[in-house]
């Protein structure tokens, strides 16, 4: 008896290959996608990440300092402890033990022009003797890309009533009970949280007194 056997024809082979290459085809489709999602994702965690970091940082800073003047001018009296405006913020704390060698530090925030936009810089220097050391590293860029930001400050008058919010401080030997950044990034996924700080050691310096200046109110954001 002679058995016959069939192979598959050159049309059986072309469709199977086709149907091969599709489903690869798909496959790594499904594959870039999920490669790009978790990318995203991980760019996204990243940023948050850092976002927290800093505030944590600057809360950490801004709520420690101190009454301590780094500055004083005998002739008219002017005793600096903290002095800031919508673009700059000097004021005197404690620095992190990985950070530092100890004892009270000049800190220095400061919002300055970039090449996407504003950077937040932050600046420390150990207070020694005779005045601020030289600076042992190099000013820190904390947060780039800003679109717009400023620093306020917010004080109590003789009553213990919160006043308004301004946009300068300079008030001589006092520290104000409040402090708040507020910041837009250029990149509207971008969020900036609300941050706002109480001093820990406000009640420590005289509250500002009625007569002082007028504040200064800031704008609004966008």
């Amino acid at each position: 008896m002679t058995r016959t056997v069939r192979g598959f024809t050159l049309i059986e082979v072309l469709v199977a290959i086709g149907l091969l290459a599709f489903g690869m085809t798909l496959a790594v489709a499904a594959l870039r996608s999920l490669s790009q999602s978790s990318g995203r994702a991980e760019i996204t965690a990243q940023r948050d990440e850092r976002l927290r970091a800093v505030q944590a940082l600057l809360r950490m800073q801004l709520s420690g300092a101190l009454p301590i003047a780094y500055n004083n001018d005998p002739e008219s009296g002017v005793t600096q402890v903290l002095v800031g405006d919508a673009d700059k913020l000097v004021f005197v704390a404690g620095m992190p033990g990985y950070l530092s060698r100890g004892g009270a530090y000049l800190q220095t925030l400061s919002l300055v022009s970039g090449s996407d936009g504003k950077q937040l810089l932050y600046e420390f220097r150990q207070l020694g003797p005779d005045g601020p050391l030289p600076a042992e590293r190099a000013a820190k860029v904390l947060l780039d890309g800003i679109a717009q930001a400023d620093f306020e400050y917010r004080t109590l008058d003789q009553q213990l009533r919160p006043g308004p919010w301004q946009t300068q401080w300079h008030q001589s030997g006092t520290l104000p009970p409040l402090l708040r950044l507020r910041l837009r990034f250029a990149d509207p996924h971008e969020a900036w949280p609300d941050f706002v700080v109480a001093v820990r050691l406000a009640s420590a310096s005289p509250l500002a007194s009625p007569e002082a200046p007028a504040p200064v109110e800031g704008g609004v954001l966008q």
